[in-house]
């Protein structure tokens, strides 16, 4: 199974819908929130590119955006197999 790390923030509803698409997978992730900042925040820049926003969504260590990414590669078929790695 792949292994999926999910960086969020508290309330973020762009958040939960990408929670809630990987929950309807039957996958399970990892999620990481940076509400409060600190180095995991930074990490989440260093490894998006620079991407600030949440959340940023990796899969096996490679990054795949955020929310409207993740459904975006759902619509076009490429979600299951990176999920099923």
């Amino acid at each position: 199974m792949a292994r999926i790390e999910v960086y969020t923030k508290f309330l973020c509803p762009y958040c939960t819908r990408a929670k809630a698409l990987l929950t309807a997978k039957g996958v399970a992730f990892e999620e990481i929130d940076i509400s409060t900042g600190g180095p995991r925040r930074t990490e989440m820049i260093d490894r998006s590119g620079g991407r600030l926003t949440v959340p940023e969504i990796f899969i096996d260590g490679r990054h795949i955006g955020g929310s409207d990414d993740l459904a975006a590669l759902d619509r076009a078929g490429g979600l299951d197999p990176l999920l099923a790695a």
